[in-house]
């Protein structure tokens, strides 16, 4: 059975003045730290397994930045601090990127995820105020929708932007709000994240955006990235907001 992290002991909030953080357009959600964590590895060691059954080659992800990176980021910056030649990398990128799809779907049920705290509830918030949601994240698309899947969130989401061919976060962002205004939903786009490249992303397209505290970075870490909300979980920012506490808690 899916199971919630704990939440925070201290509920802290902080909104920027006459932003409606529940009445935008549309929303786009990152995935780990945000929506969920993975006590497994399954992920994680599909990037060293898939680059050694391709190339032959030995990586490891030490000193390589994860939080708030892509999984195509991860591999470039992991390889190339491995001193595997370029060439091999622009002949084998995709070979690679699909062993690690292949080895997450055949080990989907392995998976260990926690959903965090308060998410299905917003989510239900959010869609019932009609807002269209989707996600904008890092992983690979196959990797990041078995991920929803497992999580039973799935429902939710109508589309998304991933980063099997977006190296930058931004980037990402970018396709996931082309695609929401595809969808009509309106020119209010948000995005929703758990670490300063999250709030970067979303500034770098112009883009609204809640950061979360239910990642690797802290409220006190991320409120000086100055996001239109910062809370130490959705499950506070929806508490608080039902008790009609004001911004800056």
């Amino acid at each position: 059975m899916m199971q919630t992290s704990p939440q925070s002991t201290e509920a802290r909030v902080a909104l920027e003045p006459d932003f409606e953080w529940d009445g935008q357009d549309a929303y786009l959600f990152d995935i780990d730290g945000t929506l969920l964590r993975s006590r497994d590895r399954i992920h994680i060691d599909s990037v060293a397994l898939s680059v050694q059954r391709v190339t032959g080659f030995e990586i490891t992800l030490a000193g390589v930045q994860l939080a708030g990176s892509t999984d195509t980021a991860i591999l470039r910056e992991a390889c190339k601090q491995a001193g595997i030649p370029a060439e091999i990398m622009e002949a084998q990128t995709e070979a690679i990127l699909e062993a690690m799809r292949t080895t997450v779907a055949e080990r989907r049920h392995e998976m260990d995820l926690v959903r965090m705290p308060g998410v299905e509830e917003v989510l239900r918030h959010l869609a019932r105020r009609g807002a269209l949601l989707g996600v904008a994240t890092g992983n690979l698309e196959m990797i990041g929708w078995i991920k929803i899947e497992q999580a039973g969130l799935r429902e939710w989401f109508r589309f998304g932007g991933f980063s099997d061919h977006f190296p930058i976060r931004a980037e990402l962002v970018a396709q996931a709000a082309r695609k929401a205004r595809e969808l009509s939903a309106g020119d209010k786009i948000c995005v929703v994240g758990d670490t300063p490249r999250d709030i970067e992303a979303a500034r770098a397209n112009s883009l609204s955006v809640i950061a979360v505290a239910t990642g690797s970075f802290s409220f006190d870490e991320l409120s000086p990235h100055r996001p239109d909300v910062c809370a130490t979980s959705l499950a506070d920012l929806l508490a608080l907001a039902r008790l009609g506490t004001g911004p800056g808690l």
